[in-house]
């Protein structure tokens, strides 16, 4: 292992369960929920470095994120009495608030990240076409006499907003004769192409697609980027799925521990830049995709998670009534040793059977 890139990793790593920590701590500050510590690292303490608004702000030992500590945190009695002024005392809209922040700073860190990729790109994706990057020999697209380099512009008469878009009106046209419209060298042109009744491994219509570039604009890159943010969640998700379901590659859908996410790291910073997209933009991707990872896991409804904790304020929001803090307090022991287990055992995993990786 590389030195510098483990210190790098860890750095990129850091910061970011830092940043979901800092949301946590923020929203607790604007909604005037006393925090009694906030601690740069995991502790143990190392020493306190200044005291301000109540707050110590610590130096632990770990230098791995950091945490955040409400005042009287899970401060209830054993009759259910709620100490004056605890973070239990507040109400439950606000409590939800503080959970959802730290998610909320990781998926926003992802957003500032792809705009900052487009910014260094100089280009953003056009999500209104659809350009051929690869044509199988001897496919309907090959058959139409479309090339690499075609942007689709219009199929069957209508616009499309995605590649989904496109793909979902030539799977609902199986068999059929398709109108479109491309351009080629500047100039429309008009063709026909008929997908397969029965598409195989190439796809119905034969073509390896992306999305064409257009001009970046400070106007553009906003919306644009919390798309990204949208497609990458999804694309998450459905990877996910197929985990569950397993038909996942066993390569790219699996779980993956430090260990993992550091041989993903050291394998794009060492990975050569093209012309197209400099080694920067690929770090900054990886870096986002990690932070939205962060951000999600945190959101799901399991105890000991933000989303867990969530769903037990969830019946004091909705019916008034609060959940006994001993029966949430043995829930989140449970759950938090259950996922203890399944962080060991993925890490375990790594190093038994590393994820492959393509040759720099």
């Amino acid at each position: 292992m590389n030195l510098q890139l483990i210190i790098e990793f860890i750095l990129a790593l850091g910061g970011l369960i830092f940043i979901h920590e800092f949301g946590h701590f923020i929203v607790c500050k604007v909604l005037k929920i006393e925090v009694e510590e906030f601690g740069f690292g995991i502790p143990p303490r190392a020493l306190t470095l200044f005291e301000r608004g109540g707050t110590k702000f610590t130096l632990n030992w770990l230098p791995l994120g950091g945490f955040v500590r409400p005042k009287g945190e899970n401060t209830i009695g054993p009759e259910g009495e709620i100490s004056p002024g605890s973070f239990a005392s507040h109400k439950p809209w606000k409590r939800i608030a503080v959970f959802l922040a730290g998610p909320t700073m990781n998926l926003l860190t992802a957003v500032f990240l792809f705009a900052m990729i487009y910014a260094i790109l100089g280009f953003l994706p056009d999500r209104n076409r659809v350009q051929l990057l690869d044509i199988v020999p001897d496919s309907p697209a090959a058959q139409a006499g479309l090339v690499a380099g075609d942007v689709l512009v219009t199929i069957d008469g209508k616009e499309f907003r995605s590649m989904e878009g496109f793909k979902a009106i030539i799977y609902a046209n199986l068999g059929k004769p398709i109108d479109i419209t491309y351009e080629r060298d500047g100039v429309m042109q008009d063709g026909s192409v008929t997908p397969l009744l029965n598409p195989g491994a190439t796809g119905a219509v034969g073509i390896v697609m992306n999305y064409p570039t257009k001009p970046f604009t400070i106007g553009a890159v906003i919306p644009e980027s919390f798309t990204s943010l949208y497609e990458y969640c999804k694309e998450l998700f459905a990877m996910l799925g197929k985990m569950i379901q397993g038909t996942a590659d066993p390569n790219t859908g699996r779980l993956v521990g430090l260990k993992g996410m550091y041989d993903l790291y050291s394998s794009v910073r060492v990975s050569a830049s093209t012309p197209d997209v400099p080694r920067i933009a690929n770090i900054m991707l990886f870096i986002a995709g990690i932070s939205i990872s962060l951000g999600l896991m945190n959101l799901l409804p399991i105890p000991a998670l933000d989303g867990g904790r969530i769903l037990f304020v969830l019946p004091e929001l909705f019916f008034h009534r609060r959940i006994p803090q001993k029966y949430e307090m043995v829930v989140n022991f449970v759950s938090f040793a259950l996922l203890i287990g399944l962080m060991i055992f993925i890490n375990l995993q790594d190093i038994i059977d590393p994820i492959s990786l393509p040759t720099p």
